[in-house]
């Protein structure tokens, strides 16, 4: 099912031509609304730069020069990366939606036999196929225009392929729905951003996520995904432009670099309990009916917020679990 992304990454939209191709990578925070749309709400690194090749015959595939056209980086700076996650969440919060993991887009032109992005690990004779793919995109100008709404703000229509597609857009028809799937979730998803008209289309080739706090992550590759790839490139139906890895959830945030040095900043942590309890009240909303069954008069929403986080988890998987056996005895 196609959904919107705002404010995408120029990253996504990388082309080039016969002279140069775009190069650099992005990483952001994104953040999901109830009808599945991505949102751009902070940036921890990004770089764009125009690389220039050899206008010599035989050297004309090499590049000349590098010209930075955009740079951005907090990934670096403790106190600029607190700022930036802090008013992330702060962000999500006021807008009503959720903290929807970290994104990693990565434009090489498939020039760079050693995948940039951790996770992902393809044979050479695919990136060798994906390399010729997008010099023959560049050389016959075959990169189709992705339309960017230009009106307030801009966005791109983008698609998720792949056997598991649901762990990354997550099912459910309205905010409460998603928020209750995504609270626990852990893990990446990597794959191949490919143009096909009109639209960003994000192959899945490799995923280990998971939504349950117990539950033990596996990277599952997805062979019959990346045969589909090689086919619509083959056939010039598909368009090959960059790499992405999608880290899913707020534990994403425990693949910054330098979280183990912010972990325990209480502005940080501020910031992450009132998320933890924004999250935990949109759930406790979807399975309030299960507790106002128990007393008549009773203040659970007054008992459930004085509860530890620890504590309300505990109490959510026991309404979930609730939600489950009623259901299989109403449908008996």
């Amino acid at each position: 099912m196609p959904i919107e992304f705002y404010k995408p990454p120029k990253t996504i939209l990388a082309s080039g031509t016969k002279k140069g191709v775009e190069l650099g990578g992005d990483k952001s925070i994104l953040s999901v609304d109830g009808k599945h749309n991505l949102y751009t709400e902070g940036t921890i690194f990004t770089e764009l730069s125009w690389a220039e090749f050899y206008q010599e015959e035989g050297i004309e595939d090499q590049i000349d020069t590098f010209t930075t056209t955009e740079y951005k980086s907090v990934r670096e700076d403790s106190e600029a990366l607190i700022e930036t996650v802090v008013k992330t969440i702060q962000n999500i919060i006021k807008n009503k939606r959720l903290f929807y993991g970290i994104a990693d887009f990565e434009v090489d032109a498939f020039m760079n036999q050693n995948c940039v992005i951790p996770g992902i690990s393809l044979d050479i004779d695919i990136l060798n196929k994906l390399m010729v793919a997008h010099k023959k995109s560049r050389d016959e100008n075959l990169f189709p225009e992705i339309i960017i709404d230009k009106e307030g703000i801009n966005k791109i229509t983008i698609e998720f392929q792949g056997t598991k597609k649901k762990n990354l857009q997550i099912s459910g028809t309205k905010l409460e729905d998603i928020s209750d799937t995504i609270r626990m979730a852990k893990g990446f998803a990597t794959g191949l951003v490919c143009t096909s008209r009109g639209a960003a289309n994000l192959y899945i080739m490799s995923d280990n996520i998971v939504f349950k706090e117990e539950e033990l992550p596996e990277l599952h590759i997805d062979k019959e995904n990346i045969e589909i790839i090689e086919m619509g490139i083959q056939r010039e139906l598909l368009f090959p432009i960059s790499w992405f890895r999608i880290d899913i959830g707020i534990r994403s945030l425990e693949t910054l670099e330098l979280w183990e040095e912010i972990k325990e900043n209480p502005e940080l942590n501020k910031a992450l309990n009132e998320y933890d309890s924004y999250i935990t009240a949109l759930i406790f909303k979807k399975y309030q009916f299960i507790a106002s069954g128990e007393k008549i008069g009773y203040d659970h929403d007054n008992d459930f917020y004085n509860m530890t986080p620890q504590e309300r988890r505990k109490a959510l998987r026991d309404m979930a679990d609730a939600i489950k056996i009623l259901t299989k005895k109403y449908k008996e």
